[in-house]
């Protein structure tokens, strides 16, 4: 397929970060291996066959597939993706960036492969090549190829006139794009290669080219940074983030991997991932608050979990975090609880021009003398516009969605929880009291009734042999 070529029409745009959950709902033998969904080798000489080591053993995979689908790494990798929706990962993303690329060099023939850079991203549909320049053989370059995302909704003219305006921002923090190029499908960017990586590789202490699962799923040793280190690199990001607010450019991408290290300066990579429609790292975390539903409070969020990673020298566990320990300063969790915690993502999150106001950053002194540059036609920007509006439009009601969906399965776990079963027998018993009760009186009121009319009937006398008497009559007149 031609680089130029159009995109196959029907084609699927699927949120890759959407987590997939598996259930097991039975198990079947095969060739003495029982299994669900998957095959396992038994793991008793004797009894590996009884019912209650069957149950066992698929309650022990059940809980094994639910740390993976709960981890935010595991769930998104391709492997992961492919077992578990074998339907829409079926493609082979690698070859597929293969051929664009080989197309892109028929016409740019000064470019040549290294090697490719084989899973150092967590994305299932964007590659990365090692590059180099003919002429300049001991530069190395870093190619990544994207496929489009659900939230591409600029026009194609105007998603490839911006992706290929990239080239032309200069700004002291941000990575700079030295190739870009796009069609209707996909896009092309080529930066310099950085041998000490971004962020992300300083605080798990990697190395850039290891794959993505190697370098951050489960690091040997959890450090973060200095003191002095958070507060300039956290100062140089929401300096970044601050000029594209203002710019009007749509991020809402910002991770550790998104920050390359220059030195002990910052720069953000990847402005073309809003372009594409690609969904962000953190997506699966912001989506489940109502009050982030904007791309700006969607950075400041992300803004927080940068934080706490370079903080803590890992990501939380879970978000909202109920509490921070107080090293290394109270002014990082001051932050940390403006952006992370359960009342900052239930009311909402502070701007970027707060955050440089709070204690931690407002007196970090930035000595950069590069001016920023990044001119967008105002065509452009009014697209940009509009783009950014439809994200958050997908957004609101992908939050409106779980919102929904949360309601429910609380209804419903209350309503199946052993409490509210108790409360309920409880209610029924009562009430089959009561109508028992009320049965009886009922059935004591009728028949009062019918004794009253029998005892001043004058044409019926008691010894008529026609009208038999009354079995309450006696015990009503008995002596005591």
């Amino acid at each position: 397929m031609a680089f130029m070529e159009k995109p196959p029409a029907g084609k699927v745009l699927l949120d890759d970060t959407v987590p997939l959950t598996a259930a097991i709902e039975a198990s079947q033998t095969l060739q003495s291996h029982t299994v669900s969904g998957l095959s396992l080798p038994p793991k008793k000489l004797i009894g590996n066959m009884d019912r209650e080591f069957i149950a066992e053993r698929q309650k022990g995979l059940q809980n094994y597939l639910n740390v993976i689908t709960t981890n935010h790494i595991l769930s998104n990798c391709e492997l992961v993706k492919k077992f578990l929706d074998p339907n829409n990962y079926s493609a082979n993303y690698t070859e597929i960036a293969l051929q664009q690329v080989s197309m892109f060099f028929r016409s740019e023939p000064k470019w040549e492969v290294v090697e490719p850079l084989k899973d150092i991203g967590w994305r299932i549909r964007k590659k990365y090549f090692l590059m180099k320049i003919k002429n300049q053989p001991k530069e190395r370059l870093v190619l990544s190829w994207a496929d489009l995302g659900p939230d591409k909704y600029l026009s194609d003219k105007d998603f490839q006139c911006l992706i290929k305006l990239l080239p032309s921002c200069l700004h002291p923090y941000i990575y700079r794009v030295t190739f870009a190029t796009a069609n209707e499908s996909s896009a092309l960017l080529i930066r310099m290669f950085n041998e000490k990586g971004t962020l992300k590789d300083l605080i798990y202490k990697s190395k850039p080219k290891d794959p993505f699962l190697k370098k951050y799923c489960n690091p040997k040793k959890i450090q973060g940074l200095e003191l002095q280190q958070i507060k300039t690199y956290g100062r140089q990001i929401l300096e970044v983030l601050k000029f594209l607010h203002d710019k009007g450019f749509p991020y809402g991408h910002l991770h550790a991997s998104n920050v390359m290290l220059e030195g002990d300066t910052c720069r953000l990579l990847d402005l073309e991932n809003s372009l594409l429609g690609l969904p962000s790292f953190y997506r699966s975390y912001f989506s489940q608050f109502r009050k982030i539903n904007t791309l700006e409070s969607v950075d400041v969020h992300c803004f927080g979990h940068l934080l706490y990673e370079m903080t803590y020298g890992r990501p939380p566990d879970s978000v909202p975090v109920d509490s921070f320990p107080p090293e290394p300063s109270m002014t990082v969790v001051a932050v940390l609880e403006s952006t992370l915690s359960c009342e900052a993502c239930k009311n909402g999150m502070p701007t970027v021009s707060q955050l440089l106001q709070m204690p931690l950053f407002s007196d970090v002194l930035l000595t950069t003398s590069e001016k920023p540059q990044f001119k967008i036609p105002t065509k452009l920007k009014e697209a940009l516009r509009i783009a950014k509006e439809c994200i958050e439009k997908r957004l609101i009601e992908e939050q409106k969605q779980i919102h929904q969906h949360r309601r429910l399965t609380r209804a419903q776990s209350h309503h199946g929880s052993e409490e509210e079963r108790k409360k309920r027998k409880i209610l029924a018993r009562k009430k089959s009291k009561r109508s028992a009760v009320e049965n009886s009186e009922e059935h004591s009121a009728k028949y009062n009734n019918s004794n009253n009319s029998a005892g001043s009937g004058a044409s019926s006398p008691l010894t008529s042999p026609s009208s038999p008497t009354p079995p309450s009559t006696a015990v009503e007149h008995a002596p005591f």
